[in-house]
């Protein structure tokens, strides 16, 4: 596996601190396991190289890429380990031998008196069958492979923005909590590495109501999962979800969705607000209409005191390849693919004109970027 920075899964590199004297070698000091139970073998491991004497070191704060950057070392490692950060130290390891990668929680912006950050909860496995089935197959391969072998399958990170501003702790959307995909509900590992727990989130305003991005707001024991939180919703999506007539129209393929929504809604329903398109649902913070991946899907752009500002398009605009180069095609996850092209032209148009930055919720490296015209389309500039 690689050392990659951002991304869906934590890997561990053990980092010597002469190894940029070993470039060409596969050294002892660099084996790489996988193990079923990793907290009990990161600390057999740990002794291994200890009792070596080894020397090895650890910097919590920095990612994988960074260490091999800094260390002029190679960036790939012959396993990944997947672990968390709140792992690592249930292990009671020492602040020596292991580096956790990639970031969590990613510090992006300030906007304002707003600081704005993205915290992963995991990614989702997707067939690219399933996202993009009614387009030129040659193309769509040409924008995903990057010149390599045919894709089969996407894995879009899931990215919440966190925007903090004085006592307020506001969450864009829940994740998907435990039940949706096995990749994905990894939001309690950001907010433990942001420092904060669910108790500090003050209010949780919504996107749309599809699994990754409600199913979190209900924890194991059907209790709101942010319990201090004020939950804002827009109400034409609300409508939709809540009811009962949803579940036998929306078809097959998405029927699980329906059934979900609508028992999370109504555990919801004591501590929402409703709202409509256009509104300050919080200070500075502005609703926009973006219909199509769903009926009532909600945009919001955080707005700063100096004009500057951030959107929030949620799954309005969902691939860094092909949304910003291919914005006219349609995509089998937008509920209406038409009203979706519409509304995707017409938020990419805003965003480059307003200068605006962008936070995806399935875009890469946490999320946070620019839009910028390429002739008569666009492309993504992260921010990391």
């Amino acid at each position: 596996g690689k050392l990659h920075r951002g991304g869906p899964q934590a890997e561990l590199a053990l980092l010597g601190s002469n190894a940029e004297n070993h470039a060409d070698e596969q050294p002892p000091y660099r084996e790489s396991l996988v193990f079923p139970d990793p907290v009990d073998k990161l600390q057999q491991f740990h002794d291994c190289m200890m009792g070596q004497n080894l020397p090895l070191e650890i910097d919590l704060h920095q990612t994988a890429w960074e260490i091999c950057r800094n260390h002029n070392i190679w960036e790939e490692t012959r396993m990944p380990f997947t672990i968390t950060r709140r792992q690592l130290l249930a292990a009671g390891l020492p602040a020596a031998g292991f580096l956790l990668a990639p970031k969590l929680a990613w510090t992006k912006a300030e906007i304002g008196s707003k600081t704005v950050s993205t915290l992963s909860d995991g990614h989702l496995t997707l067939p690219v069958n399933f996202i993009f089935p009614d387009v030129p197959q040659d193309e769509l391969q040409a924008l995903l492979s990057d010149g390599g072998g045919k894709v089969e399958a996407v894995e879009p990170p899931c990215n919440l923005t966190l925007v903090e501003d004085g006592e307020r702790k506001i969450l864009f959307d829940a994740g998907s909590g435990p039940n949706f995909m096995p990749t994905a509900g990894k939001l309690g590992d950001a907010l433990a590495e942001a420092g904060l727990d669910v108790d500090a989130i003050t209010d949780v305003i919504f996107t749309h109501a599809h699994p990754d991005h409600l199913w979190g707001i209900v924890d194991d024991f059907d209790e709101i999962a942010f319990p201090s939180a004020q939950l804002h919703f827009p109400r034409v999506e609300w409508d939709y979800w809540y009811d009962e007539n949803t579940v036998d129209s929306i078809g097959d393929a998405r029927k699980t969705f329906a059934v979900g929504a609508r028992n999370r809604l109504e555990l919801m329903e004591e501590q929402v607000t409703l709202f409509d398109a256009g509104a300050e649902v919080l200070p500075g913070i502005e609703a926009v209409d973006s219909k199509g991946h769903t009926p009532g899907h909600t945009s919001y752009v955080i707005h700063g005191s100096n004009g500057d500002g951030v959107m929030v398009v949620g799954d309005a605009i969902t691939n860094a390849a092909v949304s910003f180069a291919k914005p006219d095609w349609p995509t089998g996850s937008d509920q209406d693919p038409q009203q979706g092209i519409e509304t995707r032209v017409a938020l990419l148009d805003r965003l480059a004109t307003d200068k605006l930055a962008i936070v995806g919720y399935h875009l890469p490296d946490g999320g946070m970027g620019r839009v910028e015209r390429d002739g008569t389309t666009y492309r993504f500039a992260g921010e990391s």
